[in-house]
């Protein structure tokens, strides 16, 4: 009765272990914009990073849709082996000003697919580059819609919003949050953000990391010490 009591217990903690190991974990394999920020009214350039999350099945395409509240007069895709980018256009209700010209319609949506013999494999992931502007100046954020289609017709809608104080849905959208220019600090300043902008993700990373290495040593150990209980009570009992 004790073995079995040991053994239970044991079992016990090895699942609540596994429940916070589990719930530790981030979640990497979102379609995602880097880097995360920019400053409002620039002009930047973005990678809608895109890892495969199949086992078994192969990226071949990736759509990304622009929000046309917010339009940009000038968006270019940057050359990328083995897929070709189409670009689609769409009215504006209303007419963009860029550098004194009227822009009635903008880039709604791109379009990577890949050619014959190129994919993202399982365990891969691919960066499309874009250049954007002149970035919204009202609004804190830009939301890109994206579909993530692969070679055994499965689509991923990575389209869901995230809000306020409620957890990340299960399959967000790409987010560039937008930041206020500051033109009384000149160029320093704008070099200064760009490499805060670049450095964040990586540290942001670094400390993901370290928290999940954090936890899994603890489970490690609490797995750890009910074993070693338990073979302390075996060896009494005989």
């Amino acid at each position: 009765m004790r073995s079995l009591s040991v053994r239970r217990s044991v079992g016990t903690l090895v699942v609540a272990a596994g429940a916070l190991l589990a719930s530790a974990v981030p979640a990497f394999a979102h379609v995602s914009v880097q880097p995360g920020s920019a400053q409002q009214g620039g002009y930047t350039a973005v990678a809608f990073r895109v890892p495969n999350e199949s086992d078994t099945a192969s990226t071949v395409k990736l759509e990304v849709s622009l929000p046309l509240d917010h339009p940009m007069a000038s968006v270019r895709t940057q050359p990328l082996p083995g897929w070709t980018a189409t670009l689609e256009k769409s009215k504006l209700d209303k007419p963009l000003d860029a550098h004194g010209q009227q822009i009635t319609e903008a880039v709604s949506k791109i379009t990577w697919t890949a050619d014959a013999g190129t994919r993202i494999a399982p365990g891969q992931f691919e960066e499309f580059k874009v250049s954007l502007g002149a970035l919204p100046t009202d609004t804190d954020k830009l939301t890109f819609k994206a579909l993530q289609t692969y070679d055994n017709g499965d689509v991923v809608r990575w389209i869901e919003e995230s809000k306020d104080g409620q957890p990340e849905p299960a399959k967000p959208a790409p987010v560039l949050s937008l930041a206020k220019a500051d033109a009384a600090a000149g160029d320093h300043h704008s070099a200064d953000t760009t490499a805060k902008q670049e450095a964040a993700p990586a540290a942001k990373s670094s400390d993901s990391t370290a928290r999940t290495l954090g936890v899994v040593g603890i489970v490690v150990g609490v797995i750890g010490a009910a074993l070693g209980v338990a073979g302390l009570r075996r060896r009494s009992a005989n």
